[in-house]
């Protein structure tokens, strides 16, 4: 007989194999947040001390590597580093468009009154950068780079939080990740305005056709997930062929996947019941037991949110495998003291370093002042500049922009301008949280 569960409400255990000694702690492990970002920070420094080697060469002519495929008289072949970065990436894209999706929804951002100060420090937290930058670049050749500055790289921020561990107030992380939402909402925004060239209107048309297609299947009812796997692609590679940078489809098929369940609660609880006399021997026909537990299977699945089942099941890859894959490839850049003074380098420096800070004070500061808003509970605006400067991480999303906006010496420039500013703002901001916020009980 099946055990019930025990007197603190906890389920049976499932039978253990040796190999789940080894697979449990490492599940874990792909399942803590903070620890995509000390993946990405190594996979950086990786990149860095390759591109700075005997094997620099080798190494950056790897990610030149054209790859592609032709059918007929149609080709498209790419260097590895440009599949990576429209390839990859647009799952990268797809899990942002998740996370704003859940942040609308059922998050922080759902209510006005909740979501102004997020939003009122990111608005800050972009302009502000984008203003320096251009007051810097203005009429120079690097000005096309002026989106650099403007993005935040959650997993760098929550990371350097984690480190802080129960020290930092509950409520300021909810705030730094929203703020850090409605960033990736602006810097989608910038790739999608400032840096589209060149429409293929009839390839954006089957693009939109096929989101529409998809967006019918949801409303009646058809779930299949390689379909929409398959759909997905074929939209992706639409937009690709548009001039509208792939990765914009990511984002809208993640804005447009369901976040509510099929199955109710209370109706999968009946399912359970039900199904368990059946297994147990007491239904009518014991030949029945596979397809009660094959419709416990099912009802399980679908009792679980599309968007909340694809987030958890895509972010490990994201963060494991996307995210360091494009550093790799993106962050090598061979570094030159000289460079660091480029003037586009010092630019996005600035905007990194000072605007994101400055940006995010004066804008929460207003929103407060005008009573749009409230400062989280227990934290000030020492706190609030400490959380703009982690804010200046500007790591992944500036890097991407970057390759957008410039290229040749600017872009490497440009690069480096990136690691400075993004390390100066985590030395800046984590220092100043040290300082201010006052130890606490783990326990607690």
């Amino acid at each position: 007989m099946a055990k019930r569960p025990d007197a603190a409400g906890r389920l049976p255990s499932l039978p253990q194999e040796p190999a789940d000694r080894i697979l449990a702690p490492l599940a874990q492990f792909l399942h803590v947040e903070a620890a995509g970002g000390i993946v990405l920070l190594a996979c950086t420094a990786a990149a860095l001390v390759l591109a700075n080697s005997p094997l620099a060469e080798g190494f950056l002519q790897f990610w030149k590597t054209p790859i592609g495929f032709q059918i007929g008289e149609f080709s498209s072949v790419h260097s590895l580093k440009h599949w990576i970065n429209d390839g990859l990436m647009v799952i990268f894209f797809f899990v942002i468009g998740l996370e704003v999706k859940r942040e609308l929804v059922t998050g922080e951002l759902r209510e006005l009154r909740r979501a102004a100060l997020p939003v009122a420090a990111a608005v800050g937290g972009m302009v502000a950068p984008a203003a320096i930058y251009l007051a810097l670049q203005w009429g120079e050749e690097g000005a096309r780079g002026w989106g650099i500055p403007m993005a935040t790289d959650i997993a760098f921020v929550v990371g350097c939080m984690a480190l802080l561990g129960p020290r930092v107030p509950h409520s300021l992380r909810v705030t730094v990740l929203s703020l850090a939402i409605v960033d990736d909402i602006g810097a989608i925004l910038v790739i999608a305005v400032g840096y589209t060239e060149g429409l293929d209107w009839t390839a954006l048309a089957l693009g939109a056709a096929g989101i529409l297609l998809i967006v019918a299947l949801i409303r009646v009812g058809l779930r299949n997930m390689a379909l929409h796997a398959v759909l997905g692609i074929l939209v992706w590679f639409a937009f690709h062929e548009s001039g509208v940078h792939a990765t914009i489809a990511g984002v809208i098929l993640g804005l447009i996947t369901p976040t509510e369940s099929w199955v109710s609660r209370g109706l999968w609880g009946e399912i359970v019941e039900k199904a368990a006399h059946v297994v147990r021997g007491k239904g009518p026909e014991a030949a029945w037991q596979h397809d009660a537990l094959r419709h416990v299977e099912q009802a399980a699945r679908e009792s679980i949110s599309p968007l909340e089942r694809l987030e958890a099941s895509l972010h490990p890859w994201v963060g494991f495998l996307i995210m360091p894959a494009f550093a790799l490839a993106n962050a090598g850049v061979p570094l030159e003291l000289s460079d660091f003074g480029a003037p586009v380098s010092l630019a996005v420096m600035a905007g990194l370093g000072i605007g994101k800070p400055l940006g995010i004070v004066l804008s929460s500061w207003l929103a407060v002042r005008l009573g749009w808003a409230r400062l989280p509970h227990g934290v000030g605006w020492g706190v609030i500049l400490a959380a703009g400067w982690l804010a200046g991480i500007g790591f992944t999303m500036a890097l991407f922009i970057a390759g957008l906006a410039l290229e040749g010496a600017l872009l490497d420039t440009a690069k480096i301008g990136i690691l400075g500013g993004s390390l100066a703002s985590a030395v800046l901001g984590m220092g100043l949280l040290a300082a201010l916020l006052p130890p606490r009980d783990r326990k607690a």
